[in-house]
Formats: C-alpha cells, structure tokens, sequence
C-alpha cells in the first residue's frame, strides 16, 4: 500500500516537472521573436534620352557588365538627315562669312570705279555746261530757264558722283564690323545646331553608367521605344543591403548602429547585421513578423541593416534574427 501511495507521488512530481519544463519552454518560446528581411541592391533603370526603334540589344539577362559597356542602340535615321541638313548650313553660313572676311572682289571694285570715274565725268562735262550758260545768261543771251535747267543737271551730275564714290569706297573698306559679327554669329548658330543633332544621335548608343549584372531586358531590336523609357535594368551588388519592416512596439530595440546575428537560408549561413537607417516615418504594416500574434493593424518603420563581413548575398534572398 505504501508502495503504491510512493508510485503515486513519484508519477505526480514527474508530471508536474514535464509540465513545468513544457510551460517553461513555450513561454520561453513566445518571447523570442523571429523577423524576416529581404536583400535589396540599388537598381539602375536604363533608357536613352531619345525614342525610337531599337537597332540591337547587346546584353541579355543574367550579363554582368562594367562602366561604358554598350547596353543597346536605337535607329537615328531621322537624325542623321537633319545632321545632313545641319551640315549644309553651316556650309553656307561659313561661305558667307569667309566672302565678308575677304572683301569685294578685285572685279567689283573696278567696277565701281569705273561708275565713280563715270559720275565724275559727268560731273565735269555739267560744270562746264553751268559755267558758260551763267556767261550766256549775263549777256542776255540764254533765258532763265535755260540757266536753271543748266543749274538742276549740275546739281544732279554732282550728287551721282557723291554716290559713286560712295559705293567705290564701300567696296574697298569691305564689310562692316557689325556685318562680319553677325555673320560669324550665324557660323555658330549652325555649329551649335550640328552639335545638338550629333548629342542627340550619340545617344542612340546607350552605354552601362556601372558595373552590375543585367536583371532585366524590356525591349528588343525591332522594338519601338519612347525617350527615357528604361529598356535594361542592372543591379549593383555591391551596394546591398536587407530591409526589414519592424512593429513599432519592437522600434525601442532598435537604433543606428546595433548589431544583430542574422540567418540566411539561401546560403545556410550566420552573419553579423548593424542598422544603417531606420526611416523617420511610419507606414502601415505591409508585412509581419513570422511569430506575431494578433490580427490587428499596427504601423512599421522600415529598418535597413548591412552586412559586417563579405557575405555573397543576392537580392530577393531572406533573412532572419532573432530578438
């Protein structure tokens, strides 16, 4: 009997302690709390400051590429003929200009000095005419009339040669000062035309900004793209980080420069995490703690922890600690 009253309490004490250890073990359980991240990169979205058909693509998804790597190129048929167009009047601006700065030719110039010598001519022949009808008027000979018509053709002969003189020394100064500047200002107008074509058919090649492995291909030769639309995306694996959406009742753990131990499944490995930045605003949950509780809303902060050793971790891969 009092063996069986000792069997007894011994079974009691036994489930009474398994109890103790089962209850010890899940409160122990519900304290630690698991959180889950994701590994991001910084993206580059690649697109070209001009639209149009893609002439050819160069990389393919999975690429790894480095700094001025051409990415793709875009047909520019369009372009080149207005770089035609460019072209020629810059020609004829230049030709322009390279006539002002010469001057008028040998022929004009003899030209206008045979009208000069021409006007004089016929200035002299006038004078004389004046001369002896004034005489003739003084002796009563000629009328009036005959003097003033005398006096006009004067007159007349002596401003035609003032002209002509005029356009002979016009011809042997050349242009102006004003005239060759704006002449060499048109010279760069077409210039400048000539460079903005060749900027914008330059950047029908699009070259990788950095070195990153191609995520994404968009487009594909033959395709017709609009200006800025990105075509390649590339990821910068050397700029990672994880990111991890913490409740606010947990921020308290939280601060720049803490370090956690963190696993990541991809690569079955343990490193080292330290909070590189933690957003200034709250948001509403998007994702939850793998061991939350409870079905209500709550706000998070985004919380961006790096790497403390060379750890080859990809975008997308998981994370997770323990607090």
């Amino acid at each position: 009997m009092k063996k069986s009253k000792y069997t007894i309490y011994i079974s009691l004490i036994a489930v009474v302690a398994i109890a103790i250890i089962i209850v010890g073990s899940i409160l122990k359980k519900e304290e630690q709390i698991l959180l889950q991240g994701v590994v991001e990169c910084r993206q580059y979205r690649i697109g070209s400051k001009i639209g149009g058909q893609i002439e050819r693509v160069d990389v393919s998804q999975g690429d790894s590429v480095t700094v001025g790597q051409i990415l793709y190129t875009i047909s520019t048929p369009e372009l080149e003929t207005k770089l035609i167009q460019a072209t020629a009047a810059r020609q004829a601006a230049k030709a322009i200009d390279r006539e002002v700065i010469a001057g008028a030719r040998k022929e004009q110039i003899e030209a206008a000095y045979s009208l000069w010598q021409q006007a004089v001519a016929g200035k002299e022949l006038a004078q004389k005419s004046y001369e002896r009808i004034v005489a003739l008027h003084k002796d009563g000979v000629v009328t009036t009339q005959k003097l003033d018509e005398a006096t006009a053709n004067f007159e007349a002969m002596s401003n035609a040669e003032r002209a002509a003189y005029a356009q002979y020394s016009l011809a042997v100064a050349g242009a102006t000062k004003e005239q060759k500047e704006a002449v060499a200002a048109k010279v760069s107008m077409a210039q400048g035309a000539i460079d903005e074509v060749m900027s914008y058919i330059s950047d029908g090649t699009v070259l990788a900004p950095i070195s990153g492995e191609v995520s994404t291909v968009a487009y594909y030769a033959g395709e017709v793209v609009g200006a800025g639309f990105p075509v390649v995306t590339i990821l910068d694996l050397t700029n990672s980080w994880i990111e991890f959406n913490i409740k606010e009742t947990l921020m308290p753990r939280f601060t720049i420069g803490s370090t956690f131990k963190a696993y990541i499944p991809a690569i079955d490995r343990h490193t080292n995490l330290t909070v590189s930045y933690i957003s200034p605003q709250a948001d509403f949950a998007v994702w939850n703690a793998t061991s939350a509780d409870g079905g209500f809303d709550i706000r998070t902060f985004v919380v961006k922890m790096s790497t403390t050793e060379s750890v080859d971790i990809r975008p997308g891969m998981s994370a997770i600690i323990k607090i």
